[in-house]
């Protein structure tokens, strides 16, 4: 491999204009493309095959008019709240909710049906418009106590039916309104959450309280452009300090800003052709942007290297990319990899995640294999000019280098590598402690920051009618193969959930016309994220076998809990084969590159204790709140682990090839174990900590990032390269590699056999090439 890359440099440098003009001609019809072809993002996801999603299938098959999915379905609620002292049904309050009802029929996308005005409307026309939660509260009283009379039902239990659907609080002090809208998530635009809001500021007006929530009340994400910027200007600073030039320093970024240019905007034409989340553009230039900036760094730096040694930049440009190129490109493999599997967890919204920042990586992979060393053909001899004053950057691969603090630390870790091994251990076991606690939800109104008007809303709701309020469960009954009359075993089953613990409420709401599917809803005493409503919901599930059995009834269980359950379950359960999908598949690729046993497990198992601290880590800060860093501490997104998993073995194989690869180097060229450990150390330490500190830099600029999940991915991934780079690969893996000696290279000689020899470390490009400045000649290799 190390051949052909050489070739590859050597071809960018001679052929600069074709090159640069090529890539420049990519990125201009990506940005036509961006312009011309995208289309909305979309939020949406589904999981076929949870139990709640099979109950909202058989729901949307039975109930084909009222059934929409949860999840792409839009709505508003305005919760109305009477001034101090005040309730809801004076006269003039009940006037301030009606004009600002008023002003919502005026919107284009609410549903024709809650247009229809009450007043003027027949009967029958009337039932799905719009009204105050006053005149809703009466007319359902009156409703259920004249079915209840009807139907011989107890009155008490009729009034209870009507209080647990009631949008009026028992008080009369606070109520709600549901909007229906018709569309979906891509329907959603800043002009009509103006609207929205415009129409609640009638009521505000008049002297209420008003509060939305609901995806049409949430104006979309503007796009984001801080958090890159703040990241690429510690980027700047950390590669002047590395290559003391202000040119050389900027090479990284130029290729980084291409790569990251190109990636975004092919995703953004993706969104065209399908359907993508409004999180997803942003992870992938979180990612790609890091890795892009890392690769050329390793590039530029071996690439300065080479030119003292052979003094043709020609040349020194194809042995740059035949061997820092070659870890490149398993460091890039490595992590695309660990994204593109993501796709057996089977949820599309993570697929989605993973295969366009995967995407990302493989451009900022090609950028810096051949953009990168064209543009240093086209700087010339001006590569490493605008030297920086008083900034040392000594080449540390020099024969005549004065040893550094790298080179003194691992000469230390060689001869009493006990010390360090045990010490990191320590530290990253005690970070990890916090995991223990770890508790996943989805991001929902309940998890929402206390400033925003949605959780305001939410809280309003959950203080006037119960934490259950906003909880409910919907139980889809199937009566086709009962055993006894469809009304009968409907109500058995009533009277069953009833029973439970922690039901408020549990009464039939719509029944199909065939007269043999009914929707039970069941209001919780507790709230959404509460193991109390979880452990009711499995309760409920459990008892749908008895049931079965007893009057051949079945049911499912769903609803926006039961829907986010289920999410963080199935990623829960996907969590173990993910890991051993991407860690087999890595430990392959990376016997391919060491050929060895044992370090490709030395570097997995480095992994396991790096993504454990920085569990630990995140969940002390973001769901516990320790330091007061967090204003609103709250369960982690339930997708989080398995992507930061994802993201952050790709990358911690990335500073094991990079490191271990230049060790691997030195002992294949004849040095001993531990002389190749510390060779192999001094030359790499530099340039691998300045690309953490270019990583860190960048993950943790987005920390800035409004958004939620945004914000916590930052960190984690910040605090992932943090403790991989600076505690496995640099602390634990040296002294690793000092215990074994040469039983850290040690091969079966029949896997030797078999294994395919990639030459990583460019042992045949070393033998190939001449090594004196006037025996090179211009002719590829051979």
């Amino acid at each position: 491999m190390a051949t052909y890359l050489y070739r590859i440099g050597r071809f960018a440098y001679r052929r600069k204009g074709t090159v640069l003009s090529i890539w420049l001609a990519i990125l201009v019809l990506m940005g036509v493309g961006a312009a011309t072809l995208s289309g909305p993002t979309n939020d949406s996801f589904s999981i076929p095959g949870t139990p709640a999603q099979e109950a909202q299938d058989l729901m949307a098959e039975r109930f084909p008019a009222s059934a929409k999915d949860p999840f792409s379905s839009i709505s508003a609620r305005y919760v109305f709240a009477a001034p101090e002292g005040q309730t809801l049904d004076s006269p003039e309050n009940q006037a301030a909710m009606d004009k600002t009802l008023a002003e919502i029929r005026g919107i284009d996308l609410v549903d024709p049906a809650a247009k229809v005005d009450p007043a003027t409307a027949s009967p029958e026309a009337a039932q799905g418009a719009l009204v105050n939660p006053v005149v809703a509260d009466a007319s359902l009283t009156q409703m259920v106590t004249a079915q209840a009379e009807e139907a011989g039902t107890p009155v008490d239990v009729a009034l209870a039916n009507a209080a647990a659907l009631s949008p009026l609080s028992p008080d009369k002090t606070v109520g709600y309104v549901e909007v229906p809208f018709s569309g979906d998530f891509k329907d959603v635009t800043t002009e009509l959450t103006e609207k929205v809001d415009a129409a609640a500021q009638v009521a505000r007006d008049a002297g209420l309280t008003v509060k939305l929530s609901g995806t049409a009340a949430q104006a979309p994400e503007a796009p984001g452009g801080s958090a890159e910027l703040i990241g690429l200007a510690v980027a700047a600073v950390v590669l002047l300090l590395t290559f003391g030039s202000l040119v050389a320093a900027g090479l990284p970024l130029i290729a980084a800003i291409i790569g990251v240019g190109i990636g975004s905007l092919g995703i953004t034409v993706a969104t065209g052709f399908t359907e993508l989340g409004s999180m997803t553009p942003t992870l992938a230039v979180m990612i790609g942007l890091a890795v892009a900036i890392d690769y050329s760094l390793f590039i530029v730096s071996r690439f300065k290297h080479e030119v003292s040694v052979s003094g043709n930049r020609e040349e020194a440009a194809g042995r740059a990319v035949g061997t820092a190129g070659s870890a490149v490109v398993f460091a890039g493999l490595t992590v695309i990899i660990a994204l593109v599997a993501l796709r057996v967890v089977g949820i599309k919204f993570l697929s989605d995640m993973g295969m366009a920042a995967a995407f990302a990586v493989f451009v900022a992979v090609l950028v810096a294999l051949t953009f990168l060393p064209a543009f240093l053909g086209l700087l010339g001899r001006k590569a490493f000019a605008g030297k920086v004053p008083f900034v040392k950057a000594p080449d540390p691969e020099a024969e005549d280098a004065v040893p550094g603090p790298a080179t003194r630390y691992a000469r230390w870790v060689a001869r009493k590598p006990a010390i360090p091994l045990i010490a990191g251990i320590v530290v990253l076991g005690a970070l990890a402690l916090p995991a223990a606690g770890l508790k996943l939800a989805l991001p929902s109104e309940s998890t929402g920051d206390p400033a925003t008007s949605s959780r305001q809303a939410y809280d309003l709701v959950s203080d006037a009618f119960g934490p259950g309020r906003n909880a409910p469960l919907l139980v889809v009954v199937d009566a086709k193969d009962a055993t006894v009359p469809a009304p009968e075993a409907f109500g058995e089953v009533v009277r069953t959930i009833s029973a439970q613990d922690d039901v408020v409420n549990a009464q039939i709401v719509a029944m199909n016309p065939d007269g043999d599917t009914a929707q039970i809803l069941v209001t919780p005493g507790s709230a959404p994220t509460d193991e109390k409503t979880i452990d009711l919901m499995q309760s409920i599930r459990d008892g749908e076998g008895a049931l079965n059995e007893q009057i051949g009834v079945h049911y499912g269980v769903t609803g926006q809990t039961a829907l986010e359950t289920d999410v963080s379950d199935r990623l829960l359960d996907a969590l173990v084969p993910y890991l051993i999908i991407v860690v087999g598949l890595a430990f392959i690729l990376l016997m391919l590159v060491f050929r060895s046993i044992l370090v490709p497990l030395t570097a997995a198992l480095g992994f396991l204790l790096s993504v454990a601290a920085t569990f630990g880590a995140t969940v002390a800060i973001f769901q516990e709140g320790w330091g007061g860093l967090i204003a609103n501490p709250q369960p982690l997104v339930s997708f989080m682990p398995i992507f930061l998993i994802g993201v952050v073995f790709g990358l911690a194989m990335d500073y094991q090839v990079f490191l271990v690869t230049r060790m691997r180097e030195e002992y294949v060229h004849g040095a001993s174990a531990k002389g190749a450990m510390t060779i192999g150390f001094s030359h790499g330490a530099r340039v691998v900590a300045a690309a953490a500190l270019i990583m860190i830099s960048v993950f943790g600029a987005f920390m800035l990032e409004p958004n939620s999940f945004i914000k916590s991915i930052g960190f984690a991934l910040a605090a992932a390269v943090l403790f991989d780079a600076f505690v496995v690969r640099m602390v634990l893996i040296p002294a690793v590699m000092a215990l074994l000696g040469d039983k850290a290279w040690w091969l079966p000689k029949w896997l030797d056999k078999i294994l395919p020899n990639v030459d990583i470390e460019g042992e045949k490009l070393a033998r190939a090439l001449p090594r004196d400045k006037h025996e090179l000649e211009d002719t590829p290799v051979s």
